[in-house]
């Protein structure tokens, strides 16, 4: 296929500013899809995806369109709109030479929309701005045209009026994305050169390759060379996305799809690797991804001990699709063997969870969040610590570091004074004020990740009545008063339960923890006493009490001596009980520490 008619280009947009519903206008509109199976939401294939209403995996489709008696072949990839999914669309960005930026008419520039649009020029793409929902009664297109220009610098001009839900403007992107986006660079004479952006496990076909083929081009039967693993493999099965699987017999220069070589064990493949041949094949690789940092921890425990292994291969399996999130063995003594995992964010945590949850029917006991602390001790040494069990002894700790990260939250300004104080209630520096137009404005902080992970979010949502959104990026470690918060239930450390908080809100922290543990343990047949403590100091207490008997209920008057002796040996029984006794501590304890308010 000529090159010249291939155009290979992603949607990059806030959160729920309509990306997908422009997806299924678009793949209409190109008779991609029988129009008896569309569907809202096509290329959101995850049920999770559905129910939720978010895009979690970018997905490519291949449009075939004509324009002026002219097929074209347009490559698109729908993109994720969270900021915990911020590498997925860097992924997809990679595999594109332009963008579809869209901007919400009603709700106008928004936190992640800035984020993408800096992705996109990194990777040097064309960016076509699209007005988006400008049938809503809400929307305001003139006045968030003028924001887009001000702060994005793109010209009036070129922003395109579209509403997905009717079909308004539809033919006008088409249009711009054969008129703006450059067709692919490459040499299709040149060896094969071709970047693995995404890839899935099927359970009777091995690894399925999604690639984009950057140099030459690969046939049915060629044997490839994945250059970072250095592993051979045979090609039996080649394609397009349709939106569905589509075989070809051949992928040259340009194209995106999929790849099926016989690939049996996950760890052959790499997201960001180069695939060339075996012979004669290409002497450089592709600059590939820039592995990303997980920002949150947790601890992921099936809750039947006897299922660790079928979580081991879920979690291998799932980290094929999703490389974002890390994972290594860890044990506990409360909960016995699980994983340790990795995560961009809270959401991305959940997601993980519940497709874990799903796709292996393995029930899941998740550990409290935590984010990765930099201990610096007396020998001027640097140790990463991202589980407060693993923290070095208080004697050897020079300076404890947290991570901080710039937040911009863009809002309403009649809202600037709630969210300031929310701000500066989770320790946060003020860094500026920019206004956007006359009524949003962009609040910047220098803020702890700790303070942002657990309920900042949601308390910035209520507080801005749904209209404020964060982004936030990683800048550095900075020095603070932190100390190791323990639980104790009946005396044993739960070290399930540890977490790391500031020193000014410890003991505050310890006092709400264990009056939540207190309702959400249930009461045995001793008493048991929950305590929090920093160091071998106990800094709060409570105690649940035992279940009681009536052990003299039968004793109807008669000689005193005889109901001592059997309250006696009750107690005797009791004290013996709560020595060798096994308190059960259920799932929503281990979430108290979230919920915790301070």
């Amino acid at each position: 296929m000529d090159v010249n008619v291939i155009r290979n280009f992603s949607i990059i947009a806030h959160i729920d500013h309509g990306k997908s519903t422009l997806a299924d206008r678009l793949l209409e509109k190109a008779n991609a899809v029988n129009l008896r199976k569309l569907r809202d939401q096509m290329l959101d294939s995850m049920d999770l995806e559905r129910e939720r209403g978010i895009t979690i995996k970018a997905s490519a489709v291949s449009l075939d369109y004509i324009k002026d008696g002219k097929t074209y072949m347009l490559n698109l990839i729908d993109t994720p709109g969270h900021v915990d999914f911020t590498y997925e669309v860097s992924r997809s960005l990679s595999a594109c030479e332009g963008s579809l930026l869209l901007v919400d008419a009603s709700q106008g520039i928004e936190a992640q929309t800035l984020t993408n649009v800096y992705l996109a020029m990194d990777k040097d793409l064309e960016i076509i701005p699209v007005l988006s929902k400008i049938d809503l009664k809400s929307a305001r297109p003139h006045e968030v045209g003028k924001e887009m220009v001000a702060i994005l610098g793109i010209k009036e001009e070129d922003i395109l009026m579209v509403s997905a839900k009717t079909g308004y403007g539809i033919d006008e992107v088409f249009d711009a994305i054969i008129k703006r986006v450059p067709s692919p660079r490459g040499d299709i004479h040149a060896p094969l050169r071709a970047l693995i952006f995404d890839s899935v496990y099927d359970d009777y076909r091995g690894v399925v390759i999604y690639i984009r083929i950057v140099d030459g081009s690969i046939n049915l039967g060629d044997t490839i060379f994945m250059m970072k693993t250095r592993r051979s493999f045979v090609v039996s099965e080649l394609g397009v996305f349709k939106p569905e699987m589509t075989p070809r017999d051949i992928l040259s220069t340009g194209n995106v799809g999929y790849c099926i070589a016989n690939i049996k064990s996950i760890h052959d493949v790499h997201i960001g690797d180069t695939v060339t041949f075996a012979k004669q094949g290409a002497t450089a690789a592709l600059p590939g991804y820039r592995q990303p940092l997980p920002m949150v921890y947790c601890g992921l425990y099936p809750a039947n001990n006897s299922d660790f292994m079928p979580l081991r291969d879920a979690i291998e399996k799932l980290w094929l699709n999703d490389s974002s999130f890390t994972f290594e063995p860890e044990s506990s003594q409360a909960l016995g063997f699980g994983f340790r995992c990795g995560f961009l964010g809270l959401l991305h945590m959940e997601i993980v969870q519940e497709r874990l949850e799903r796709e292996s029917d393995v029930g899941l006991v998740q550990t409290a969040p935590t984010v990765t602390y930099e201990i610096l001790t007396h020998d001027g040494e640097k140790v990463m610590v991202s589980n407060p069990e693993k923290l070095p002894s208080v004697n050897t700790i020079n300076e404890f570091r947290e991570p901080i990260v710039e937040a911009k939250i863009i809002l309403p300004v009649e809202y600037i004074g709630a969210i300031m104080k929310l701000a500066s209630d989770r320790r946060s520096k003020y860094i500026s004020t920019e206004y956007l137009s006359e009524k949003r404005a962009i609040l910047s902080y220098k803020m702890p990740l700790g303070e942002i992970i657990f309920d900042f979010y949601d308390k910035l949502k209520s507080s801005t009545r749904g209209f404020g959104t964060l982004d936030y990026e990683f800048i550095g470690y900075e020095p603070e008063d932190l100390v190791k918060l323990d639980i104790l239930v009946a005396g044993n450390r739960v070290d399930a339960l540890s977490s790391i908080v500031h020193r000014k809100k410890a003991e505050a922290k310890g006092r709400n923890l264990v009056k939540k543990l207190k309702e959400d343990i249930s009461r045995h047949l001793f008493e048991i006493s929950i305590q929090a403590a920093i160091g071998s100091r106990v800094v709060a207490r409570e105690t649940i009490r035992a279940i009681s008997k009536n052990v003299t209920a039968k004793c109807y008057g008669g000689d005193i001596t005889r109901k001592r002796k059997l309250l006696e040996k009750q107690k005797e029984g009791k004290k013996r009980m709560k020595n060798i006794g096994n308190v059960e501590i259920p799932q929503k304890a281990f979430l108290s520490v979230l919920s915790t308010d301070i």
